[in-house]
């Protein structure tokens, strides 16, 4: 998800935010995406993996119960795209856009996008359809589209502050097991340049009409959520407790009412500075920038949940605050 906020902000407002084909139906055929201007892409991120991230057995906690990952199961996939689209996208807070190749641990960029917002927004936050089109939300609340293809930008008719959210953090799941989908937002009472603080708790953005419903509060509490969803309609969250960047936990939400049903604690993940999360193959995704200062870096590290290995997987040395994948993306 985004970046974490300077020293002095931190001290006013206790972090509650949320943060989620070939180039087949990545506005290749969308004339809305007609003769923008892209970025030409750049050398690859470089992969550093092989690190293995510790774990304790004391990271389990008594409640909510254990996080009971279960084999998937078979979900609907006639619409999705090919395999391009099924990958991994990331967003840095420099507006780079990268895939993750969970396969290889490797990164390679995309573009830099180049949406119509103020200079002084950055990206705070991400996810990724069924298509493979991205949705990056910026730290001035605006909503945009972006092709993961082209690094192409749009706004979106999305409207902010709707029930009160301002930033939050987002990733789709599927309606039961597909092929119809919703974007889900985990907001925060954070605020930004000025702006007052927003409503915190989980809601949903219907696709098409970019229409905000408030679902209800999590339950118990947690803080600066990042989304990711299933083909299979299961929604999970990242994110930490009272305030603090250490530990993390990973969680499963009801989509219908923002309970937390089941959570497993990592106590040597730091969110540090930025982070972002992704479900694939089976697997989650943590991306987090435990750094200070300029040390911008990222570390992808990969919980195993039918082994409960923690494996730190590959870095880049940008600031990653967003990420997103496709619903059609491998569930095993």
């Amino acid at each position: 998800m985004r970046r974490s906020f300077p020293a002095v902000r931190r001290i006013a407002f206790l972090l509650l935010l949320v943060a989620c084909g070939s180039r087949t139906g990545l506005f290749v055929d969308d004339d809305d995406f007609t003769d923008i201007p892209v970025q030409d892409a750049g050398p690859d991120a470089r992969r550093d993996g092989g690190r293995d991230a510790s774990r304790d057995a004391s990271d389990l906690e008594d409640a909510p119960p254990l996080l009971d990952v279960r084999p998937p199961i078979d979900v609907d996939q006639r619409d999705c795209p090919d395999a391009e689209a099924q990958l991994v996208y990331t967003i840095t807070d420099s507006h780079e856009l990268q895939s993750f190749n969970p396969d290889t641990g490797q990164f390679r960029r995309i573009g830099k996008i180049a949406c119509p917002a103020p200079s002084s927004a950055t990206p705070f936050s991400m996810a990724v359809d069924r298509r493979g089109i991205a949705y990056i939300l910026f730290t001035n609340e605006q909503l945009f589209r972006v092709s993961t293809a082209t690094a192409a930008c749009i706004a979106t008719p999305y409207t902010p502050r709707q029930s009160n959210y301002g930033l939050f953090g987002m990733g789709f799941a599927t309606n039961s097991v597909g092929p119809t989908e919703t974007l889900y937002v985990a907001g925060a009472e954070q605020a930004w340049d000025g702006k007052p603080p927003g409503a915190r708790g989980l809601a949903r953005i219907t696709p098409g009409t970019f229409e905000l419903t408030p679902v209800g509060d999590f339950f118990p509490r947690i803080e600066s959520a990042e989304l990711t969803g299933t083909g299979e309609g299961r929604l999970f969250a990242f994110y930490g407790k009272q305030g603090a960047s250490l530990p993390s936990y990973i969680g499963e939400i009801d989509p219908n009412t923002g309970q937390v049903i089941g959570e497993r604690r990592f106590a040597n993940v730091d969110r540090g500075r930025g982070w972002a999360f992704a479900y694939w193959g089976g697997d989650f995704y943590m991306f987090h920038a435990p750094g200070t200062g300029n040390n911008a870096s990222t570390r992808v590290t990969r919980w195993r949940p039918s082994d409960d290995s923690v494996t730190q997987v590959a870095t880049t040395p940008l600031r990653i605050v967003g990420a997103g994948v496709s619903t059609c993306a491998p569930q095993h």
